[in-house]
């Protein structure tokens, strides 16, 4: 099972931490990766971090958002900076075995955390 937590409202230029925490099986071996999807949109790829730690982003929030994972707490995060109206979704965490950017990488899905950001 996968928990997400930390969203929020926020005003346009903050910031949020967004945090996905696992229960009943180690991280470790998972690829964790971060979609989103906004109202009337399609769910979106937003950032990856593969078991080895080798993260990758959507170019939409290269340079504002960070990846990253505690395996010793079975969590991984998504650090959100500079946020714009335009990253209002709902954000869901995800982990699969051979996780990229698609959804159908895949296995184990949190239900998923609202973040608006105001203008």
């Amino acid at each position: 099972q996968l928990v997400e937590s930390g969203g929020g409202l926020v005003q346009a230029g903050g910031s949020l931490r967004l945090s996905c925490t696992a229960s009943g099986r180690s991280i470790d071996n998972y690829n964790m990766g971060w979609f989103r999807q906004g109202p009337g949109k399609e769910r979106e790829f937003v950032a990856r971090i593969r078991w080895s730690s080798t993260k990758n982003y959507a170019d939409s929030v290269k340079g504002r958002f960070t990846v990253s994972r505690d395996n010793a707490k079975n969590t991984a995060y998504l650090q959100m900076n500079n946020l714009t109206p335009e990253d209002t979704a709902v954000y869901v965490c995800a982990a699969g075995t051979s996780g990229d950017s698609s959804p159908h990488d895949y296995v184990y899905w949190g239900q998923g955390t609202q973040v608006t950001v105001s203008s």
